[in-house]
């Protein structure tokens, strides 16, 4: 992460100079830089720990789905939040998330768990912490990046236009409770989760509800379908 201002792509990089070079973010480093010197391995791998906004420069944002910290699991994060590398099982929330695409615009549930079809359509898959200890959830929460990816949200509500936030589950909605509703639409329902998505997930049509309003404010829609396969991506 040494060369964090140097890796994130230009347009991250101007709206989240100061962030970068702020104290914080050197804390953080310093904190990742002794995890990985005492052996402990991280997830996703240093080069993916943005690919959330390499994928996804700001000015093409049109949509933003959040979720919390990376899969902590062998082989699953690459820094887009619900997506696993290809091959992986497909984790239970994204199953779900699947289930309510086909119910609501019928789409087929794709046979894998690889979204960088959605992030490089401007759709930002943005976890809210960036890292995570193998097999330790939550382990990296409460060490900078929250704060980071709270400048994130702050300059796409700011800077973007006409922006869908999808939030799912009370996380989410806290983390963005200050989006412009003016400005962008902010869907909100209870977490894809089997825990959850019974509640009010199921049938939120949120991603009908996305293209609608991007295509009544004259911006391309997402194409939800994902490829046959991952490699086609």
């Amino acid at each position: 992460m040494s060369e964090t201002a140097v890796r994130l792509e230009e347009s991250w990089k101007q709206a989240l100079g100061e962030e970068v070079s702020s104290p914080y973010m050197g804390e953080l480093r310093q904190f990742l830089q002794r995890e990985k010197e005492a052996g402990k391995r991280i997830f996703p791998k240093g080069a993916e720990y943005f690919r959330a906004l390499d994928l996804t420069p700001l000015p093409e944002v049109k949509v933003v789905i959040l979720g919390q910290d990376p899969y902590h699991g062998q082989g699953q994060a690459h820094g887009l939040c619900f997506s696993v590398r290809p091959g992986v099982r497909i984790p239970p929330s994204l199953v779900n998330i699947y289930k309510e695409m086909q119910s609501d615009l019928g789409i087929k549930p794709a046979r894998h768990g690889f979204l960088e079809h959605w992030a490089r359509q401007g759709v930002l898959l943005l976890n809210s912490v960036l890292t995570v200890e193998e097999s330790r959830a939550a382990s990296h929460q409460g060490k900078g990046w929250e704060r980071f990816t709270d400048a994130v949200i702050r300059a796409v509500n700011e800077q973007g236009h006409h922006v869908v936030f999808m939030l799912w589950g009370s996380y989410a909605q806290k983390k963005a409770a200050f989006v412009d509703q003016r400005r962008h639409l902010v869907l909100k329902a209870p977490h894809p989760s089997p825990l959850s998505a019974h509640n009010g997930f199921f049938g939120s049509g949120h991603f009908s509800k996305a293209n609608a309003y991007l295509l009544s404010n004259g911006r391309e829609p997402v194409d939800w379908q994902l490829p046959e396969t991952a490699n086609e991506q």
